[in-house]
Order: C-alpha cells, then structure tokens, then sequence
C-alpha cells in the first residue's frame, strides 16, 4: 500500500478507513464467529470497498490478527513480530525499571485487565470454537500470549543477576506467574460466573507476585 507522510490529509483517511475496517471486523467476529464472517460482510459495515480492506489487510486472516493486536496487547507494547525472536527489540513498559516488589504486581496488573476484558474474552471464545477448522486462529492468538510471557521473560532476565536468583527456565518462571494470575479469576469470567472487580484484580496480582517472590527466593523455578 503506499505511504505518505502522516501530515498528509490522504495518511489521516487512509488511516480512518483501516480504522473502520477493525472495528467492522471486530464486531463480526464477535457476533458471528470467523467461519461465518466475509470480507465482504465487513467491507459493507465499514462502508468501503473490498478493494480497500485488501489495500490494508492481506485476507480475512490478517484482519483477525489485527482485531487480536487492538483488543489484546498490553499498554504500551506492540504485536506480533516485535517479540525479540525477529532481531525486533521488546518494548520497555513502565515496570521495566522497576524493583521486583513494584514491578511484579504492575505487570500482573495490567496482565488481567488486557486478559479480562470482555473483548478478549469473546475473541478467545471464537479461537476456542473456530481454532480447530482454522489452525492459524490458534497460532495467531499464541503470538499475543507469548509477547505477553516474553515481556515477563525480559523482566525476569535483567533482574536476576541484582536478585540472586537461580532460575532454571524463565519461560517457565513466567508461565508459572501468568497461571497464578489467571487461575479461578479467568474461568469465571470466560464462562460468564462473575467479571472480576478492579479491586479483584489488584489483589490478585499481589498475591501472584508474592508467591512467584517466594518462589524465585527460594530457586524452586
């Protein structure tokens, strides 16, 4: 697609236009599953062209994956292919610079309030129903969750020589973190029992840093 400058009044409707088309997408998806949403279904709710959606996505599949990126990255960072594995730096985040009793519990918040949200939950709904007669669903979606776990994995990394801890793997470190984090909290909002309070969410993410704390302090990771 060509470019231009972001001063230039075409960037600015080019960018309303790919704006319009995520949202269209967004809310067929969510209403009707991937396998019965068409390109041209979201091209009409957006109000383009089908020549403009595929101007800014690929197929129906890249404009999922972009859906997936607004709705669930954490603040601050970026999707797909900015995860390290590509030669792409991750992103600092605030908590990035800050000690492990500060950081932890602000990394697991703002972990459950992305992963809660009642969009994401939905989109995992669909990945979850859609997944098995569309397997790039699947891989998509773990492209978020693995960004997610690779910013812990930096974090974990850089303050493990100041800490002196002994981890093993801190892939796994940080999975263990995501697991207490989620826990009861994310089934009960998946299958619709009880949307977690903000303060709900804070106490959880103190709770899951103390006990990856003691973990960690105790090199059982």
């Amino acid at each position: 697609m060509k470019s231009w400058s972001d001063d230039n009044p075409k960037a600015q409707l080019m960018q309303r236009k790919r704006t319009a088309i995520v949202d269209a997408a967004r809310t067929a998806f969510l209403d009707t599953g991937y396998a019965e949403t068409s390109v041209h279904r979201i091209a009409a709710a957006a109000g383009v062209s089908i020549k403009t959606v595929y101007r800014h996505f690929e197929d129906k599949d890249d404009l999922f994956s972009a859906v997936m990126h607004d709705a669930c990255s954490l603040p601050g960072s970026a999707g797909p292919g900015h995860d390290g594995r590509d030669g792409t730096a991750l992103p600092d985040l605030p908590w990035h610079a800050e000690p492990p009793h500060l950081a932890l519990p602000a990394a697991g918040t703002d972990y459950l309030r992305v992963t809660l949200t009642p969009t994401e939950l939905s989109l995992y709904r669909v990945v979850a129903r859609d997944a098995p007669r569309f397997p790039e669903l699947g891989h998509r979606y773990r492209q978020f969750v693995e960004l997610r776990i690779s910013l812990l994995v930096r974090y974990l990394d850089r303050w493990t020589p100041s800490q002196n801890w002994n981890i093993t793997d801190s892939r796994r470190a940080a999975g263990t973190f995501v697991a207490i984090l989620g826990s009861d909290l994310f089934d009960d909002a998946l299958h619709g029992i009880r949307q977690p309070t903000d303060q709900d969410i804070t106490d959880r993410a103190h709770t899951a840093a103390d006990q990856l704390l003691t973990l960690l302090d105790n090199g059982a990771l």
